[in-house]
């Protein structure tokens, strides 16, 4: 594994142009832009690379339980989950930016007997994940961020 000189505090964006275009609009407005669909709150999601070390970061909806944020790894209900979720399960130590406060955080994938009530939240806030899991055969997972 290599580190390229990437840092929490100094990611590289993700490649998607809509979603580094949130990215930008969210760091210039300490998160409060942009808008999202269903007024669905949004997190930066910073990972460490499994296979090149580099720290990564993405815009994801999130919501807060008990004090532990959730967070979704739907990829619109696509058939193989998103890079960052393969990357915090293999480096849960990831940062979290929410609003303009920066913070480490321990991710864990919920476990079935934890997922139930988790995921009905997370339909709450945003309604489309349902359709995404009917989209694909895999079980989309859940994943709580704990402060670190």
């Amino acid at each position: 594994m290599t580190d390229a000189g990437s840092t929490p505090e100094n990611p590289i964006d993700t490649d998607t142009p809509w979603v580094r275009e949130q990215i930008e609009q969210y760091l210039a407005t300490d998160g409060a832009e942009p808008k999202f669909r269903y007024g669905s709150p949004l997190l930066l999601l910073t990972t460490k690379g499994r296979k090149s070390g580099e720290w990564r970061r993405t815009c994801l909806i999130y919501s807060e339980v008990e004090g532990r944020y959730l967070i979704v790894a739907s990829l619109g209900g696509a058939p193989k989950h998103p890079v960052w979720y393969l990357n915090l399960e293999a480096n849960p130590r990831v940062h979290l930016q929410i609003g303009a406060e920066l913070f480490p955080a321990d991710a864990r994938t919920a476990t079935p007997e934890e997922k139930g009530p988790l995921w009905d939240e997370m339909v709450r806030v945003y309604p489309d994940y349902a359709e995404y899991q009917e989209k694909t055969d895999r079980d989309i997972p859940v994943v709580i961020l704990e402060r670190a």
